[in-house]
């Protein structure tokens, strides 16, 4: 039998089925957790999500100023923005770009070398922000003339060299620098190490500066210097002459302990005992300093001569002579060298006038083995190294040596 559907009937099937459907949007609502929906309802009912659009990204570069003049060689260039400093390109007034690298702050950039005295340079800077919108600036500025007045810096390791252990990092500048610029001056002093090693700068006056690190270097470190003073103020008028760079690997651990109990020394390398033999230290007169020291320099041959400390050397305990395979370890004029006069003290009584005495072999065999900055401590005497009487950085604990930083 077939059924005719009225139109009522046409409209209250529709009513039916949008019945269920609002049940389902409830069940559904329901299920969702009772989350209360986020954004705006539009006229037709949907929800839409609302998003802030991202500000513009800001740069510019704060220093040195736009058109600037006698800017300072050692000067990084300062960036302010509300994103992150991505690239910089800086060229000198013939085009040539120069070489340096954004901070890991991302708002400073670093010249890898001084800037040119005279010199106009060209900055083409860009940064972006995480929503992908970038910003980009150009400025210029100029450098200052070449100044009069200079302080110049020597370090006592050479690029390429391989050290000891206990190679202290050590600075001498040409003149003083005074205490209000130290703090100043140390900020260009930088050092990295492969692998990343703790370690600190102690001025031991006002014209040497040291760096060493907290305990011995590991053997295997590699190591950079840079002291990046070239043009900048060094106080009193001067500014520094030029940076100066340097990368040394630190080498196998050899340490060495003299004893004045037992007159021997030992030679240590990594950790075990190399050689040990017997050695003659200074007399009662001129004894040889204890503490921890470093070979500092080394000559095969050297003329010790007692009248560089007021004693003629045809005087009554003067003396003038050839000496071999020569290690010192302190400015004063201490050394582990060759004495073939004394081998029959050696081991048992101290003759020397302040220097560590071996046979010609065990002095040859030392000369060889030894690098600079290798540790050479000796216990027992009678008189402790001065301060500063060759590199006593060791001497001190590591927390009275991070005191001696000018920041």
């Amino acid at each position: 039998m077939r059924v005719v559907r009225t139109t009522g009937d046409k409209y209250a099937l529709w009513r039916r089925a949008g019945a269920v459907l609002l049940v389902l949007g409830l069940l559904a609502a329901c299920d969702s957790g009772g989350d209360v929906p986020t954004g705006k309802f539009s006229p037709a009912g949907n929800t839409e999500k609302s998003e802030a659009p991202a500000a513009p990204t800001t740069l510019s570069l704060t220093a040195p100023a736009d058109k600037a003049t006698k800017v300072l060689t050692s000067s990084v260039l300062t960036f302010t923005t509300n994103g992150a400093l991505e690239s910089v390109t800086v060229t000198d007034k013939g085009g040539k770009p120069v070489k340096g690298n954004v901070a890991t702050d991302k708002t400073t950039w670093v010249p890898s070398n001084q800037l040119a005295y005279g010199t106009t340079y060209k900055v083409t800077a860009t940064a972006t922000q995480p929503g992908g919108t970038s910003k980009t600036v150009t400025t210029s500025f100029s450098t200052m003339a070449q100044p009069g007045a200079i302080t110049g810096a020597d370090l006592y390791v050479n690029d390429g060299d391989t050290v000891g252990v206990g190679l202290p990092i050590v600075v001498e500048f040409t003149r003083n620098i005074p205490k209000s610029q130290r703090a100043a001056v140390e900020k260009r002093l930088f050092v990295t190490s492969t692998p990343a090693v703790e370690g600190s700068w102690h001025w031991f006056s006002a014209g040497e500066v040291h760096y060493r690190p907290k305990a011995y270097w590991p053997s295997g470190t590699k190591v950079s210097v840079r002291l990046a003073i070239g043009g900048l103020p060094m106080g009193n008028g001067n500014y520094g002459k030029r940076d100066r760079f340097a990368s040394f690997t630190v080498g196998r651990s050899v340490i060495s302990k003299v004893t004045n109990k037992d007159k021997t020394m030992y030679v240590y390398r990594d950790g075990k005992l190399l050689r040990k033999f017997p050695i003659s230290l200074g007399k009662a007169s001129t004894p040889t300093s204890s503490g921890r020291m470093v070979a500092m320099e080394k000559a095969y041959e050297k003329t010790f001569d007692s009248g560089t400390f007021g004693v003629p050397a045809d005087s009554p305990g003067g003396y003038r002579e050839k000496v071999y395979y020569d290690v010192r370890f302190t400015w004063g004029g201490e050394f582990v060298h060759a004495a073939p006069w004394s081998t029959g003290q050696q081991g048992n009584t101290n003759v020397s006038h302040g220097c560590v005495n071996a046979s010609n072999g065990n002095a040859a065999w030392f000369y060889d083995l030894t690098l600079k900055g290798d540790p050479i401590e000796i216990i027992g005497t009678t008189h402790r190294v001065t301060p500063g009487d060759g590199w006593t950085d060791w001497e001190l604990s590591w927390d009275q040596y991070k005191a001696g930083s000018a920041l």
